[in-house]
């Protein structure tokens, strides 16, 4: 085996490096100029100042949109839609993607599976009901805004309980807990059914909460967000010898002091509380978490240490770049981004899946 001090094992890691930090760039320039992107044209120039404007207090650029084009809006109008709008929306799309991200590679890792996803323990179903309770019902009209995040928010952690009691026994498994989180989120499923059915008439907003969207996003929801998926984003990410170890299998983790079951267990917990808060802010989105940590990997290697940072990173750009796509391709409207998410997501998921049949074949149809 040859040493990893030499050079020739010494250049790919630093052409991963170099892409890694290619991406960490072009996320940030992306950042930049979705911030200027939505449903109403900004001009460039001038929305670029409005931003650097607002960032610095006004130090940076004292009088934005000292020149503006004609027939543009007013200069306050411009930054309220870009300040207060768009920047917004950008935000909850980098810290939902992050949160996807960092969530989908730690069910991988747990799972010892490629095909895992955040939403693979159900976790999407309990957050939809929850939210339709909302819908349907009526509960605190006045306040939608702040009740609906908190009712997919129970709704969701309600049913990641539910299924880690459920699976939890003598003879518990890490199978026993996929097939509990696929039976419950079937159940859940048909009891949304016969919620919607009480009242027909929610159901277009449920629909829309089934796709995905960051059109509710505003400064306090980012802050509640970014609060609460930074503690829990950083506690997965401080698992990542853990899951290198249960990559091994349960035995080598036990040798080097890990408990496995243990870990495990925290591992879920974190990655369901992390999709549970995802999900109270944007409905449900998919495939994020499934493609996220794939890029990583195929970037930087194996390494948990390197995945579980990197998919956050790549997660958040890649829920960004799909909410410009919506914008870029439909055009003053404002659709709900886990239309794009998925479009991205299924040829990827069915690319992972016909390599898995050929690595593991289980019989010709």
């Amino acid at each position: 085996m040859q040493s990893p001090d030499r050079g020739p094992a010494r250049r790919p890691w630093s052409s991963r490096r170099s892409a890694l930090a290619a991406l960490v760039g072009g996320g940030a320039l992306l950042v930049l100029l979705s911030a200027l992107l939505g449903s109403v044209p900004i001009p460039l120039v001038p929305g670029l100042e409005i931003l650097l404007h607002q960032i610095s207090g006004g130090l940076l650029v004292p009088d934005p949109c000292a020149v503006l084009p004609p027939h543009a809006p007013s200069c306050a109008t411009l930054t309220v839609i870009v300040w207060e709008i768009y920047l917004p929306e950008v935000v909850l799309a980098l810290l939902v993607g992050a949160a996807l991200g960092v969530s989908g590679a730690a069910l991988q890792g747990v799972f010892r599976n490629p095909l895992a996803d955040p939403f693979l323990l159900g976790i999407s179903s309990g957050g939809t009901l929850g939210a339709a309770v909302l819908y349907v019902f009526h509960f605190e009209e006045a306040r939608a805004d702040l009740f609906l995040p908190l009712f997919a928010f129970v709704g969701a952690v309600a049913t990641g309980l539910l299924i880690l009691a459920v699976a939890r026994g003598r003879y518990g498994s890490v199978e026993t807990l996929l097939l509990t989180g696929v039976a419950i989120a079937n159940l859940l499923t048909a009891v949304l059914a016969l919620v919607l059915l009480y009242n027909p008439f929610g159901g277009e907003q449920v629909t829309f909460w089934l796709l995905g969207g960051l059109g509710q996003a505003d400064w306090e929801k980012d802050g509640i967000a970014f609060g609460a998926l930074l503690i829990l984003g950083t506690l997965v990410v401080l698992y990542g010898r853990e899951l290198n170890l249960l990559q091994l299998g349960p035995d080598v983790a036990q040798s080097a002091g890990v408990d496995a079951s243990r870990a495990r267990l925290a591992l879920i917990l974190l990655a369901s509380l992390t999709t549970a808060v995802a999900v109270a802010f944007t409905g449900v989105i998919g495939f994020v978490g499934l493609v996220s940590p794939h890029i990583v990997r195929r970037l930087a290697g194996s390494d948990y240490r390197v995945v579980l940072p990197g998919s956050a990173v790549v997660g958040a750009v890649f829920l960004v770049f799909a909410r410009d796509v919506g914008y870029l391709a439909f055009p003053g409207s404002a659709l709900p981004v886990g239309i794009f998410t998925a479009f991205a997501g299924v040829p990827f998921f069915l690319y992972l899946l016909y390599r898995q049949r050929r690595l593991a074949p289980m019989g010709a149809l």
